[in-house]
């Protein structure tokens, strides 16, 4: 293990046993008198992985709408987010950590006294468990406070509260009626990267330069990290069975930053660092199936069908969902029940 990662787990021991025993739901007692008193928030995910932040997407959809007329502050790690959250009209800034905190001590300490030069009216961690999540939601200036649910025996009742795309939507519900705002439990919104007109229209025509045809594509995408990642022998029996059931579909395989292929580039292929384009390409595609992945995310956050593979991690709480979004215990499920699976779907 690298001396990075040994202080970074001993980081997060030393602060789950300072801070995150001591923090509620919300920090004030104070009601709020109306939405409207609600014009500068601060949005807090310190992670770098496109998953978790495209999975905050829902929330801030979802604060936009009961405050529809407060800025947006986010704190986050890395540059991806400014990529991911560019067509988010309500986001005015953003505070970016750096991806080692280690190697650049002095950038991410001034990260966090950046928190305190600000004050907002509204500030919210939205993934409870984030240790660092919840200090920086401690050191930001602001009269309310929403940390989320402490106590992760403690659930709401509702079906889907785990799944980390709504649990920061119900915390964040159960965080406003503490401070005097009452919410009706409705619809969460689904992931969204908000791509424009231009982007949709440019990703169209680099799928045309692919398939060079009319007919409806099916998007794989065979990479995925670690332990999460399928054979090269189940794929290739995968890609075989989609090719012999699909045979009026065109198949086509996003590559990884890596570029690697688990199909040893059997399907046309298409290959970007920008996931904007990626994005786009895949929302002029019938359905995407994927591993528990960054990308699989970045599709669900596109108006396709997102099929999810799972055998390591718990599809319950990182499936793709809306609309005719699933995920899969491939583990449960052979390869012809997941092609029965998607004949419905698609």
């Amino acid at each position: 293990m690298s001396f990075n990662k040994r202080l970074n787990l001993f980081r997060k021991k030393i602060t789950k046993v300072l801070f995150v025993k001591n923090f509620h739901t919300s920090s004030s007692k104070k009601k709020l008198k109306n939405t409207e008193a609600i014009e500068k928030i601060l949005l807090i995910r310190p992670n770098q992985r496109l998953g978790n932040q495209l999975l905050i997407t829902p929330l801030i959809q979802e604060v936009t709408t009961i405050f529809p007329n407060a800025k947006i502050d986010l704190f986050l790690k890395g540059q991806i987010g400014i990529t991911v959250f560019k067509n988010y009209s309500q986001i005015d800034k953003t505070i970016t950590l750096p991806l080692l905190p280690f190697s650049n001590l002095l950038n991410y300490i001034n990260c966090f006294i950046s928190l305190r030069k600000h004050k907002y009216d509204l500030v919210i961690n939205t993934v409870s468990y984030s240790s660092s999540g919840r200090i920086a939601t401690k050191i930001a200036r602001s009269k309310f406070k929403i940390y989320g649910r402490v106590n992760h025996e403690d659930y709401p009742n509702h079906e889907d509260y785990l799944h980390n795309g709504k649990r920061p939507v119900y915390d964040f519900w159960d965080g406003l009626k503490s401070i005097g705002i009452k919410t009706s439990i409705k619809q969460i919104p689904k992931l969204d990267i908000k791509l424009d007109e231009k982007e949709i229209k440019e990703g169209k025509q680099r799928l045309n330069e692919i398939v060079n045809n009319t007919e409806k594509t099916i998007c794989l995408f065979t990479f995925a990290t670690n332990e999460k990642m399928y054979s090269k022998d189940w794929w290739y029996k995968f890609y075989d069975c989609l090719k012999a059931t699909f045979i009026d579909y065109n198949i086509i395989e996003i590559l990884p930053f890596e570029n690697v292929s688990q199909i040893d580039f059997k399907a046309p292929s298409f290959y970007s660092k920008n996931v904007r384009e990626i994005a786009a390409l895949i929302e002029n595609t019938t359905i995407f199936i994927g591993a528990d992945s960054g990308i699989m995310h970045l599709s669900s956050a596109t108006n396709t069908t997102t099929i999810g593979l799972f055998s390591v991690t718990q599809y319950t709480i990182y499936q793709p969902y809306f609309n005719k979004n699933f995920g899969v215990d491939t583990n449960t499920k052979s390869r012809d029940e997941i092609i029965k699976l998607i004949q419905q779907v698609i």
